[in-house]
């Protein structure tokens, strides 16, 4: 089990647009970073690059779904038949 320096909600962080990164400031000056691909992958732990200090980050992971996951599913009205 890992100790976290603090729990944040992700509506806290910073999203980077062009990294695809969410980035939260750390007490050492740097910032805690986490790629949106991490939180798609159900990990919820953001790193600071700088120094060893772990944030526990707060959300839904339903909100990250990548919707490549429909893929080979075909829906029907309110039939959905999976190929």
């Amino acid at each position: 089990m890992s100790s976290f320096y603090d729990e944040v909600e992700i509506e806290d962080m910073e999203f980077d647009e062009e990294t695809q990164v969410y980035h939260y400031p750390c007490p050492c000056g740097d910032r805690f970073e986490i790629p949106i691909e991490d939180l798609r992958n159900g990990e919820d732990v953001g790193k600071c690059p700088s120094c060893s200090l772990l944030l526990k980050i707060i959300y839904d992971p339903d909100e990250f779904m990548d919707d490549d996951d429909d893929e080979g599913v075909i829906e029907l009205g309110t039939t959905i038949v999976v190929v």
